[in-house]
């Protein structure tokens, strides 16, 4: 099974903070719902998501500071931001985007056009979330018949080395820490220690490192592990 892209969704009015976990469910993204800025900060600095949908409006903190600070952190700075609110004036709008808004939808609006936008924006900043076919090299990973290939010879791998691969092909380049992986790769709700993560990268390494083939996978010494 392919891994889901992540949202976070920050709205304070419970029915549509349902009503929009429903919706994307059903469109196969994993969702968390947080109904507080100050809340929702603090969440983001320890996990951030694939795509988040932020009210303007919110206790603890209002969405559009929450939104200008996200812009000023290194984790934060390209995070896509779809901002929710009953502001439909054109100032109100400019200065959503201004403070770091990738997109603005005026409430109430169409579930279904929310939907499009947010597929849209996933296939713009990163189309590896929405591909079924992964590349890098001579690597490649069907996520639909769950099969892997290097030089068009197929690889043999354990369910737990398929997706610790996908994860990692999904953001070439970007450094994961054993928390990030076991988070993104295991569940949070799972428990197992960090050697796990080394003893799966080890094996990884091992099933698609053929002959003398380049070592995609670095370990990058204090931080985690990195891809590509």
């Amino acid at each position: 099974m392919a891994i889901a892209p992540k949202i976070t969704v920050v709205e304070d009015e419970e029915a549509l903070s349902v009503l929009l976990r429903y919706n994307l469910e059903a469109e196969g993204y994993v969702v968390e719902t947080i109904t507080r800025g100050d809340e929702a900060e603090i969440a983001l600095r320890e996990k951030v998501p694939d795509l988040l949908i932020l009210d303007w409006m919110l206790p603890g903190l209002s969405g559009i500071e929450l939104c200008r600070r996200l812009r000023t952190r290194r984790e934060t700075e390209i995070l896509p931001i779809i901002m929710l609110t009953a502001r439909g004036e054109e100032s109100e709008r400019v200065r959503g985007l201004a403070t770091g808004a990738d997109d603005y939808m005026v409430k109430p609006f169409s579930t279904p056009e929310l939907l499009a936008r947010i597929k849209a924006m996933l296939r713009r900043v990163n189309p590896s979330l929405l591909s079924h076919v992964l590349s890098f090299g001579d690597l490649k990973l069907d996520r639909e018949q769950h099969r892997v290939f290097r030089k068009e010879r197929e690889l043999k791998l354990g369910p737990t080395e398929f997706r610790l691969l996908e994860f990692l092909m999904q953001s070439p380049g970007r450094v994961f820490s054993r928390g990030q992986l076991l988070d993104n790769v295991w569940g949070a709700d799972i428990y197992v220690d960090d050697r796990t993560v080394d003893v799966h990268v080890g094996r990884l390494r091992k099933a698609i490192n053929i002959g003398r083939s380049v070592d995609p996978i670095r370990t990058v010494r204090g931080a985690g592990y990195s891809f590509g």
